[in-house]
């Protein structure tokens, strides 16, 4: 009987060997005539995140779904998830293709009776666990933020020392000077914009160690993001603004707390700002929001049809409305002339000549023809294809000579390196080969996008055109000349069959002469 063993801890401050001792205590266990095959180890690994994405786990799966083992051992269920609706979901993948579980620590075993029963209270005891850690961790860390100490990453102009009970914030000097220089140039009346220009000059260090941003130093009063809306600067620290939420792939999201859950102290040691200073900067950002949600009370800007949509020619960059006239570049105006040169254009004369460009497709036949051989040229050339299924090929008997090799040695850490990386590698070829679409009526997909065209362009309004040529279009990166000429390729994108979408070049793009920006 082949067996695999599956161990996994949750933190990296716990026992560096607890999937040693796992694995030593699942040997113990090892019923008669069974013979180890393969083990599978996550290190500092949440319970809480799905298997099916932790590199353990998915050679572990790998195992499972090429059916080379008979029997898995666990320490208990909880190693394999602590997420009630993932437990489920792996022990029933696992248990469908006869494979049995034995979890030695809880007496879990597939063969048994009453396993259904014994697996939804592990289910249920492992998300209460984690629930109640998640409160305890909360509950030191918000204790910890009202006793002075440091419970996040420094904020800009602060470094973090090791400290009795914990550590601390400390005033860095030279960044202090930087955040005083910004908190009194804007409250005199100089823009976010013009200050990030000239530190981006000066080769001023930025807070991510690359240029600075009007993000950076403007950021979002309602968030209390940015440099001129942390109140730490006046000694008021608050904690407790966000917090991180898994998804159902078990990726983290950042999502913000209403403000009735910030927690805020007062720590006249982090003071870096007089109350001058902060009062004039707040009377400059704060006129015009509303005072319990940091929010502008205005309504939103007017929209551009295609600011965001367009590249620069520079750097390649976003460009949007600059001004009232003008589509130009956002890195040049958010960060200045240090970062971008600039290039900028007027917004009627590309609105007008993007429109009559589109107008074009719908009206001649020929932007049709060239699109559907665009479509069966991509469609013949399978060489791509060709080379996956050679590899898949390749890696199905490299992988079958690994696991040979495995079940004869015992397995050697450089053997199980090679088998995860060759089980990964032929896991994202099968996925790609399987979106692949069978077969494209290049026509069928013409028609759909000249009709989304045709109703974009008879509605008008900038704000509905906007979302149609966000949906229609790919980015367009502008180009330029020594004359001075601007243009660009409009390239289109196509939903094909099966849910994948395709960027198909659909018309021969702006010649200078006629479509000159």
């Amino acid at each position: 009987m082949r067996a695999a063993i599956y161990a996994r801890y949750s933190t990296d401050q716990q026992n560096a060997k607890s999937t040693a001792d796992q694995r030593r205590l699942c040997e113990a266990k090892l019923p008669d005539g069974a013979q180890v095959v393969s083990f599978h180890a996550d290190e500092a690994v949440s319970g809480s995140t799905p298997i099916a994405r932790r590199p353990g786990g998915r050679a572990l799966l790998a195992d499972v779904l090429a059916k080379r083992i008979d029997l898995l051992l666990v320490e208990s269920l909880d190693r394999l998830s602590r997420d009630q609706v993932d437990l489920e979901s792996t022990v029933r993948r696992v248990e469908r293709v006869g494979i049995r579980i034995i979890g030695v620590a809880d007496c879990y075993d597939s063969q048994a009776g009453g396993r259904k029963v014994l697996r939804t209270m592990r289910g249920l005891i492992g998300e209460l666990y984690l629930d109640d850690l998640r409160e305890k961790t909360r509950r030191g860390l918000t204790g910890k933020a009202l006793a002075g100490f440091a419970v996040t990453g420094p904020a800009y102009g602060y470094l973090i020392e090791k400290a009795d009970g914990g550590s601390r914030y400390v005033i860095d000097p030279d960044q202090a000077t930087v955040v005083r220089e910004i908190f009194d140039r804007y409250g005199s009346g100089e823009s976010a914009q013009k200050i990030a220009h000239d530190l981006n000059r000066r080769a001023v260090p930025s807070p991510r160690g690359s240029s600075w941003a009007v993000s950076a130093i403007y950021g979002s009063p309602a968030k209390l993001a940015g440099i001129l809306n942390n109140p730490l600067y006046v000694g008021r620290p608050v904690w407790n603004r966000s917090q991180w939420v898994k998804d159902d792939e078990g990726r983290r999201q950042r999502m913000d707390r209403p403000r009735s859950e910030w927690i805020e102290s007062v720590d006249e040691s982090l003071r870096i700002l007089t109350d001058e200073q902060w009062r004039q900067v707040r009377a400059r950002i704060d006129t015009g929001r509303d005072p319990e949600t940091g929010r502008k009370r205005a309504g939103r800007p007017a929209r551009t049809i295609f600011g965001g949509l367009l590249r620069c020619p520079k750097c390649h960059g976003a460009m949007i409305a600059v001004d009232a006239r003008s589509y130009g570049c956002a890195a040049r105006k958010d960060r200045g002339a240090s970062v971008c040169e600039g290039f900028s254009v007027r917004r009627d004369r590309v609105d007008s000549a993007m429109l009559a460009m589109l107008r074009l497709i719908i009206e001649r036949p020929e932007f049709e023809e060239q699109f559907v051989a665009e479509v069966a040229a991509q469609l013949d050339d399978d060489s791509d294809s060709n080379r996956r299924s050679d590899r898949l090929r390749e890696l199905d008997r490299q992988i079958a000579r690994l696991v040979d090799a495995i079940a004869a040695s015992g397995g050697s850490d450089a053997l199980l390196a090679r088998l995860k990386a060759a089980e990964a590698e032929r896991g994202e070829l099968r996925a790609a080969q399987a979106v692949e679409p069978e077969q494209i009526d290049a026509r069928a997909i013409w028609r759909e996008m000249k009709s989304r065209l045709s109703e974009m362009l008879a509605k008008g309004s900038a704000d509905e055109m906007r979302m149609a040529v966000g949906e229609l279009l790919a980015p367009i990166l502008l180009q330029t000349n020594e004359n001075g000429e601007t243009w660009a390729d409009v390239v289109m994108k196509a939903a094909a069959q099966g849910g994948r979408a395709s960027k198909l070049v659909a018309g021969a793009g702006f010649e200078p002469a006629t479509f000159g920006l």
